[in-house]
């Protein structure tokens, strides 16, 4: 038996706490009320959607990280053979020891 996501209508507004508002053009309202009606969804819900999948999107792309298959094998190799501590990363060290130990 599948389970629907959505809730009926007075549980998602009671779910509903916070409000977002703004300003847009009106050439803006139109494009989206079209998309909207093109949804058969209701401006908030569409709007909702749109706004929620834009927010999942740009977090997701910051917290990942791509690289080169170049930058793989140098970051990998680094893991796998770190450099020696040099003069400047002991004094650090040394001196965060300090830091703690006081």
């Amino acid at each position: 038996m599948v389970r629907s996501r959505a809730l009926p209508r007075q549980d998602e507004q009671r779910r509903r706490s916070m409000r977002l508002g703004f300003r847009v053009h009106s050439a803006t309202k139109v494009l989206v009320e079209r998309a909207a009606a093109l949804e058969r969804r209701s401006l908030t819900d569409f709007c909702l959607m749109a706004l929620t999948e834009a927010a999942q999107t740009t977090i997701t792309r910051h917290e990942n990280l791509v690289l080169s298959e170049r930058d793989r094998a140098v970051f990998f190799d680094a893991l796998v053979r770190p450099p020696k501590p040099n003069a400047r990363l002991r004094r650090a060290f040394r001196l965060a020891k300090e830091r703690v130990a006081s």
